[in-house]
């Protein structure tokens, strides 16, 4: 029996029945661009001579100079049920795009009380309170950049409501333009990001403007307030007549990452334009290192954009990186437009394409501007875990030039057909992936497409991997569902090799679901795998669900808090939010899995450990785990070390920092130096250094070189327990002399290695 399917099916769905009226996941809409790229440098050695700034980012905003624009009745957009191949096709008017606005500020943020704005951009006589300007705002979902210089730029997505920031997550970009690891960041930035946001939190344009910024971090910090600021004028139900652009350095990247473009706007033209070849990381290529080709392609190409801009042709003799630098001034030209025309939500997106009982593919992306900018693709196996190099041959071979051609398109291949647009002997997947990625820019519409889930099949697994699934869906409806049972040796048991009583439990199993689905009663005797078939179901309808998820699917590996004998490590699976698999151990100082070495109590924990949290199954459960007697610091380590592999696995940071707080090792690669280092406040703040022997157990002090001895002490006396270390960032090697810069080479090798372990 059909029943319609709603979309809050709650995470407690796995154990509990509910209405089969189908209670998707409630899932966390909030999303954000991928950590990626390059570092940037305090001090770059070869930096290109980017374009000189119009407008300065510490410049304040002038929103009340503007006159109140008279809010317009818009036509109503209509929401397709898919997305158009490509930006330019299915750009739609900001103004009109009602974006999903979910998103809801912390609890503890508030407007900060003493900010006022600048007497320069007071408000004219007439405009009395904020409340009179909440209604100029189209509440919504905005990103937008600052100022771009020649490591990147600053960038905010913002989520306006009533005319106040309800939500904001803040952008540190690479040259990419994808949103960059805290850590990668200077390291002044990284205790902003908190205070910025805390801030910013509750604020109108005006009073936004007139935040503080944060010491250390003041160029970043203003960055920020323009993002915003240029988020505001973005939402304006009516856009300024007097200009359509915002004045500054603009920076854009072709999907492929082949060329950045720094567009230099007034408020109505182009005024300049410089083009910068890429390095395979993203990063911008030193221009003493140009090719005579290079050279020759950014003299050519350059002035035909300047005179041009998106409208530019082809320069003849430079076809391929004419087409690459067009598009990235494109994306340029979108940054630096007031009314973006894009149709999506920049952010992280994930989904699958058609499930079949072998499997599925899935791909991860990152949009910006309408284009796809990062994508990774997978093919999980029934138990729907990626399979990775282990899939078949041709579709391992398959995945690069699949993933080139996608970039290349710049977003999923529209009319998708297998002879043309997919890789030989792996057409199945092409298509797979193809559809995932179409999936995802459904996903991302401002203004989303009918119905609740995707039409197709889907497949669900519970998360012990007993029961895999496929559903039919049409129409936010379940038409059908195929359940297999998993054999002991983890794979599915063929119809025809089901005993008696296993073929009664599927066709029991099958005729609830469709019946009363989740709310399907238990069977007697069988309560284990009825709850396992609820859970596959809920796994399946999260796959369907055209709304993001919380977390990131794959395995994330984390550690728990350190002492002097070693750590414990957990590898964790998650997919839709849950635990799927957990390898945990618990590894010496030089990093090595103690095995049957370990503590017997701990050996004796590891297994009763990971079945607990496979049992619990989310983030919260996993910390209400009883510790193990006898092995309570490794328990509670181990319950630490997952809920990190949650935090590292979250689409928006929930607390962007650079580091986990707590204690970490790491050793050098010849695995004889190690250190331990100490986080507070998220930032590296105290380091002890430890050599070990080569059985991985520690030397005494006795046992050390003089060279030995004086690198201990440099990195152990230059910390104050209090602030950043002296070696907490950007770490190099020392010494006075050949036998000292050869300890501490390996000791900053640690250094690196503990610091890899704390970050986020």
């Amino acid at each position: 029996m059909k029943k319609l399917i709603s979309l809050t099916v709650s995470a407690a769905l796995l154990l509990a029945p509910l209405a089969y009226t189908i209670n998707a996941p409630a899932l966390n809409l909030k999303v954000d661009a991928v950590s990626a790229a390059s570092e940037e440098a305090p001090a770059a050695t070869a930096k290109p001579a980017a374009p000189k700034p119009t407008a300065k980012p510490t410049a304040k905003p002038k929103p009340t100079v503007k006159p109140t624009p008279k809010p317009t009745a818009k036509p109503t957009p209509k929401a397709t049920a898919k997305p158009a191949a490509t930006a330019e096709a299915a750009a739609k008017p900001a103004a009109t795009a009602k974006p999903t606005a979910t998103a809801k500020p912390a609890a503890t943020a508030k407007p900060t009380v003493t900010a006022k704005p600048t007497a320069t951009v007071a408000p004219a006589p007439t405009a009395k309170p904020v409340t009179v300007k909440q209604n100029v705002y189209q509440d919504g979902v905005y990103v937008a950049y600052g100022n771009a210089y020649s490591k990147g730029t600053e960038g905010a997505k913002v989520t306006i409501k009533d005319g106040k920031i309800t939500d904001i997550e803040l952008l540190r970009t690479s040259p990419k333009l994808i949103d960059r690891n805290a850590r990668e960041n200077y390291s002044g930035v990284w205790a902003a990001y908190k205070l910025m946001k805390d801030r910013l939190l509750g604020q109108t344009r005006d009073s936004a403007a007139a935040v503080d910024a944060v010491s250390g971090a003041t160029r970043s910090s203003n960055g920020w307030k323009l993002s915003v600021d240029r988020a505001f004028e973005r939402a304006l139900k009516v856009k300024p007549a007097d200009a359509a652009y915002f004045e500054g350095d603009h920076m854009g990247v072709d999907p492929e990452g082949k060329y950045a473009v720094f567009a230099s706007y007034d408020a109505n033209k182009l005024t300049a334009v410089k083009l910068y070849p890429l390095t395979a990381a993203g990063d911008f290529v030193d221009e003493k290192t140009y090719t005579a080709e290079q050279t020759a392609a950014i003299a050519a190409i350059t002035p035909v954009l300047l005179a041009n801009g998106s409208s530019a042709q082809p320069v003849a003799g430079f076809e391929a990186e004419s087409k690459a630098a067009i598009k990235a001034f494109r994306d340029a030209e979108q940054n630096a437009s007031i009314n973006n025309t894009s149709a999506y939500i920049d952010g992280f997106y994930s989904s699958y394409g058609t499930a079949r009982s072998v499997g599925v593919e899935r791909a991860d992306v990152v949009i910006r501007n309408g284009k796809l900018v990062d994508v990774k693709l997978y093919r999980l196996g029934t138990n729907l875990i990626d399979r990775g190099a282990t899939a078949y041959a041709e579709v391992v071979k398959a995945n690069a030039p699949m993933t080139a051609k996608l970039l290349a398109n710049g977003s999923y291949i529209a009319n998708y057909n297998e002879k043309v647009d997919g890789i030989s002997g792996a057409t199945e997947s092409s298509h797979g992936w193809n559809q995932a990625v179409e999936r995802a820019f459904e996903k991302a519409l401002k203004v989303p497409a009918a119905g609740q889930y995707f039409d197709g099949k889907f497949a669900g697994v519970d998360n012990a991997s007993k029961i895999f699934m496929l559903a039919d869906v049409a129409g936010d409806q379940v038409t059908g569902i195929k359940l297999s049972l998993f054999g002991t040796d983890g794979k599915l048991i063929a119809d025809d090799k089901l005993t008696a009583e296993q073929k009664t439990l599927v066709e029991q199993l099958t005729a609830g679901l469709l019946d009363k689905g989740v709310q399907i009663a238990d069977i007697t005797g069988q309560e284990a795998l009825t709850a396992a078939a609820r859970a596959a179901l809920t796994d399946a309808l999260t796959n369907a669900s055209k709304e993001q998820g919380a977390y990131k699917d794959g395995t994330f590996t984390a550690y728990g808090d350190a002492y002097d004998k070693g750590t414990n490590k957990a590898d964790v699976t998650l997919r839709n939010g849950k635990i799927v698999n957990v390898a945990l151990s618990r590894v010496g100082m030089n990093m090595v899995d103690l095995g049957k070495n370990a503590y017997a109590e701990v050996q004796k924990a590891l297994p009763q450990l990971t079945a607990s949290f496979l049992a619990a199954g989310t983030r919260e459960g996993a910390q209400q785990v009883d510790a193990v007697s006898g092995a309570t610091s490794s328990s509670n380590a181990l319950k630490a070390a997952v809920d990190r592999a949650y935090g590292k696995a979250e689409v928006v940071e929930a607390g962007k920092a650079a580091y986990f707080n707590g204690t970490f090792i790491g050793v050098s690669t010849d695995k004889t130096v190690n250190v331990m280092v100490t986080v507070k406040y998220n930032v590296p703040v105290s380091m002890i250094v430890y050599y070990l022997d080569a059985a991985g157990k520690v030397k005494t002090y006795d046992q050390l070189t003089a060279a030995e001895q004086a690198v201990k002490a440099e990195i152990e006396n230059t910390s104050t327990g209090n602030g950043l270390h002296k070696y907490g960032y950007r770490a190099a090697a020392f010494g006075s002399n050949d036998a000292e810069k050869e300890v501490s080479a390996k000791a900053v090798e640690a250094i690196k290695a503990a610091l890899e372990t704390a970050g986020k």
